[in-house]
């Protein structure tokens, strides 16, 4: 063998495939594995992991980095957390194709359902394309940290092919459902990886308006399959309220026999509808037993809220007198909100109307709770602030308000939104434990200012795999895969995934004993200086992309290795007989 352009030497290496760890080394040129176990050939580079895990870059299928793909090389947080390829194009949102009169139509649509600031999107969206091949072609000249894929949104096609009449929900007619299905043919062709759509109530525009694709007719979402069956390739993935389940789970099995393509919906556990996930779950095991193509994807912890004085959500939003400072820097705000005089005449005010989901949340006290030290992401009921106040017998927002101050107002409250109606994440384990889940749900470069959940990977390994003592845990090996090899094979990403000769050299190199995340805080690092919830951890040595270190202990090197992921991946040549 020549000599190796990279060679890492005596970790504990993980393949993606869930097999036990063996201690090995691995040899890359260019940016492929091309040994593993014993190289006696020294590389151009060594890498000591003695003492250190070495696992597949994690794929991160579900992400909404849209828009900062194409004015930003690193893709972070994702890629300082560990990713080495994500997904984007999710719950049929997207900026492509578009018409230029239509552009404020799909940032306000961005904007409202993944909680990306507006401002950022108008500043650094170029809109140097119409069509969807035109949009990667311009993600494409850009150099990126890690492979980026990217999804065909429906929100996107729907308001291209219909203009206004697509943006307000009317149906389409035959002609314009003809149309949908050669625009997803071509964008599949163009290197889409799949088609995503939204269909719950929840996604609102920025306006508070519904989403254009919600109750989108049977005879659209066949035609798109059919353009997914002509192109003969992706994925198709779904986000529904199921409120039909009936009539909505027998239009997912059909899809996917119409494309002849795999499918992915989310599945959490939300309070109105605690048991859905049950009955989802066992629909998904009967088409998945009969042959059907089809996976939930489903978050391995609570989707949590940050709510903070920083943030996009907090429980005195809506209060008359905090409307009267919202608008004040954070210093000047604290410096308000601590005369005493202030704090009682806004703690004794009723929530503004027009405000339904700020003033949901502000009544539901025994789900929030004070970040202090550590975010505890399964944290004991007890330890709400609604239930502290109801031991010391005072109103639940007094603790709410001096919490929201600490640390000079740069403090978070944590709010398990879903996946934590018992007060634990014994459903979730049984949710992950199922053959027929992926480990999913990131939303990573979305919901800036209130979510910060593009941690989940490394969580799964720190608290699944280490940490837990409420329950049982994961198999490291299994844990592994779940977020490597399944992710990847899931979305077609057949070449990468596991650490074996062929595959490209996508790695993370662990001090697994010293793996933890930090607290989220908020950073103002989009274009005009928009917020963005940040989040570190520290234990990753190094990740590898492609061949070549792009972080090292959480700090980039320099070398920007990723590439635009044009549709499906074959499996290596080598490894295709297997």
């Amino acid at each position: 063998m020549s000599q190796p352009d990279l060679v890492i030497r005596g970790g504990l290496v993980f393949d993606g495939r869930g097999a036990p760890p063996v201690r090995a080394d691995i040899a890359i040129t260019g940016e492929r594995i091309t040994a593993v176990g014993d190289v006696p050939e020294r590389g151009a580079e060594e890498i000591d992991a003695s003492g250190l895990m070495v696992t597949p870059g994690w794929v991160d299928i579900h992400t909404h980095y849209d828009g900062q793909i194409t004015w930003d090389s690193r893709m972070t947080p994702s890629s300082t957390l560990g990713a080495t390829t994500v997904v984007a194009g999710n719950c049929g949102v997207g900026f492509a194709p578009v018409r230029p009169q239509d552009q404020d139509t799909l940032i306000r649509l961005m904007e409202g359902v993944e909680d990306i600031p507006g401002a950022a999107l108008h500043a650094g969206l170029s809109w140097e394309w119409e069509s969807f091949g035109e949009y990667l072609d311009a993600v494409e000249r850009l150099p990126h940290d890690i492979d980026v894929a990217v999804q065909l949104p429906h929100g996107a096609l729907r308001v291209y092919v219909m203009g206004e009449r697509g943006a307000n929900r009317d149906p389409a007619t035959p002609a314009e459902n003809a149309q949908m299905r050669e625009i997803t043919r071509d964008a599949i062709r163009a290197g889409a990886l799949g088609f995503s759509t939204t269909r719950t109530m929840v996604h609102r525009t920025a306006d508070g308006d519904l989403t254009p694709t919600l109750g989108a007719a049977r005879a659209e979402l066949e035609a798109i399959a059919q353009g997914l069956a002509d192109a003969g390739s992706g994925v198709l993935q779904w986000v529904s309220d199921f409120s039909d389940m009936d009539g909505e789970f027998q239009l997912i099995r059909d899809l996917t026999q119409i494309a002849g393509q795999p499918l992915s919906f989310s599945m959490v556990q939300a309070d109105v509808v605690p048991d859905q996930w049950r009955e989802l779950t066992r629909r998904l095991d009967e088409a998945a037993a009969e042959g059907f193509p089809i996976k939930a994807q489903v978050a391995g912890r609570p989707v949590g809220l940050m709510l903070g004085l920083q943030g996009s959500a907090h429980p005195f939003i809506s209060r008359p007198a905090y409307q009267e400072i919202a608008d004040l820097p954070l210093a000047e705000k604290v410096a308000v909100m601590r005369d005493p005089a202030f704090r009682a005449r806004l703690i004794a005010e009723a929530p503004a109307k027009g405000h339904p989901f700020i003033n949901s949340l502000a009544g539901a006290h025994h789900k929030m709770y004070a970040i202090e030290g550590e975010l505890d992401y399964e944290p004991d009921l007890a330890d709400s602030l609604g239930a502290k106040a109801k031991v010391l017998g005072v109103n639940p927002d007094e603790l709410v308000y001096d919490a929201l101050l600490a640390d000079e107002g740069r403090a978070f409250l944590f709010f398990p939104m879903h996946n934590y109606v018992e007060g634990s994440l014994d459903n979730v384990h049984a949710m992950l434990a199922n053959p027929n889940t992926l480990s999913g749900l990131s939303d990573g470069g979305a919901h800036v200012g209130a979510i910060c959940d593009v941690s989940l990977p490394t969580f799964m390994l720190t608290y699944w795999c280490r940490d837990r003592t409420k329950g049982p845990r994961f198999d490291l090996a299994g844990m592994i895969r779940a977020q490597t090899l399944d992710t990847a094979e899931a979305v077609g990403l057949n070449d990468r995934g596991v650490v074996a000769p062929g595959y490209l050299a996508d790695l993370n190199l662990i001090d697994f004993d010293r793996l933890k995340l930090n607290v989220p805080y908020m950073v103002y690092d989009l274009p005009t200086g928009a917020r963005h919830l940040m989040q570190d951890a520290k234990g990753y040595v190094a990740t590898v992309k492609s061949g070549q270190v792009i972080y090292r202990e959480g700090q980039p090197t320099g070398a920007l290795p990723g590439r635009l992921i044009r549709g499906r991946q074959a499996a290596p040549q080598r490894m295709a007989a297997e």
